[in-house]
């Protein structure tokens, strides 16, 4: 079950669906959740505590522990939880114990908002099928990395931009080739690259799909 709104956004990192969630959120005042936050969440605590993010039990206890009060943490965004997440994200036990949490939050949005914005990897294919409006946000492998290594330099974060490329591609094979809710777009989905557009242009693209939903649903 959905919300009258729920929008879905799916993509690889550093695609740009971050930023044009979180704009939609504001702009129709949807409530917003980064699910990747959540796997970072996981990765986070499973490094704090020393184990293995190999091991899916451990991974999927951790999950089952989190505590959503957390996803404002600045650390989910240090480059070890994330290359992390992305090993945590692959365990089905991890994933079905964040499911919920996911669902819930799309059919019952905080603050009484009308309708939810989500994004990350198989939103509009497991978490949301039945989402009224599914955007899929891709680019080129260079331009997300050189996004991502524009963003680990302005944190003072120093890594070549040869390593951020190998550490996205990584990242995608591992999330592309999983068995539980591999990244791909759902077949009703809006695909959209942001290779050669700025988060301007892809922002008034989207509204204006928005708004013809909402005459939709209206």
């Amino acid at each position: 079950m959905t919300a009258a709104l729920t929008i879905a956004i799916d993509g690889p990192a550093a695609s740009g669906k971050g930023t044009l969630a979180r704009r939609l959120a504001e702009r129709f005042d949807l409530a917003y959740l980064d699910t990747g936050s959540l796997y970072r969440a996981v990765g986070r605590d499973v490094l704090a505590a020393g184990l293995d993010p190999a091991d899916a039990e451990a991974a999927a206890a951790c999950a089952r522990r989190l505590d959503p009060e957390s996803l404002g943490d600045p650390r989910l965004r240090d480059e070890d939880v994330a290359s992390t997440s992305s090993v945590v994200a692959a365990h089905p036990p991890v994933r079905a114990a964040l499911l919920d949490f996911q669902r819930d939050f799309a059919a019952h949005p905080p603050g009484g908002k009308r309708g939810a914005v989500l994004d990350g990897r198989d939103i509009g294919t497991v978490v949301c099928p039945a989402a009224p409006l599914k955007l899929y946000i891709t680019a080129s492998d260079e331009t997300r990395a050189e996004r991502r290594f524009k963003e680990l330099s302005a944190r003072g974060e120093s890594q070549s931009f040869a390593a951020v490329l190998a550490d996205l591609q990584t990242r995608d094979a591992r999330d592309s080739a999983r068995a539980a809710a591999p990244l791909k777009p759902a077949e009703d989905a809006v695909t959209i690259d942001t290779s050669d557009l700025d988060a301007a242009t892809v922002f008034s693209q989207v509204v204006e799909l928005v708004e013809a939903k909402l005459r939709d649903l209206a």
